[in-house]
């Protein structure tokens, strides 16, 4: 009796997760296009796509080591990274409620710290690297 019905809750929680193997890469694929096109429309996100564009242009124009390099690309990934989940609990803020409540106003405010958080290494990172390269050589 207890096989039966672990049996039907394996088939419920197929059912409930959806497709499997590779199936499953292609529609999270599909998902992730469509969570791209959807942070593009957003001015932020678009202006941190063309910011980190131009920076990862100037960091293989710049004769920056690999360790260097990585570092570079990887600040611009992460401003990136905190600013599709800054759109995503934005919009999922303004779906719950569009009035104004103290928590929603937190949600918002705190992701956008973390924004400003990303940006400032960002900054910190290139500044330190120039100064290695270009200044005194202290770090």
């Amino acid at each position: 009796m207890n096989d039966n019905r672990e049996d039907r809750e394996l088939s419920y929680a197929e059912q409930i997760k959806g497709k499997t193997g590779l199936q499953r890469i292609i529609n999270a694929c599909g998902y992730s296009i469509d969570g791209f096109k959807a942070a593009m429309t957003e001015q932020g996100f678009r202006q941190l796509v063309y910011l980190n564009s131009v920076l990862l242009v100037l960091c293989f124009v710049f004769p920056f080591g690999p360790a260097t390099r990585m570092m570079l690309i990887m600040a611009s990934f992460i401003t990136l990274i905190v600013e599709l989940f800054n759109t995503g609990v934005e919009a999922a803020v303004d779906h719950t409620s569009l009035e104004k409540h103290i928590l929603a106003k937190r949600a918002k405010d705190v992701c956008s710290a973390a924004q400003t958080v990303a940006l400032m290494l960002l900054a910190i990172l290139w500044l330190m690297a120039l100064w290695r390269e270009y200044g005194l050589n202290v770090f």
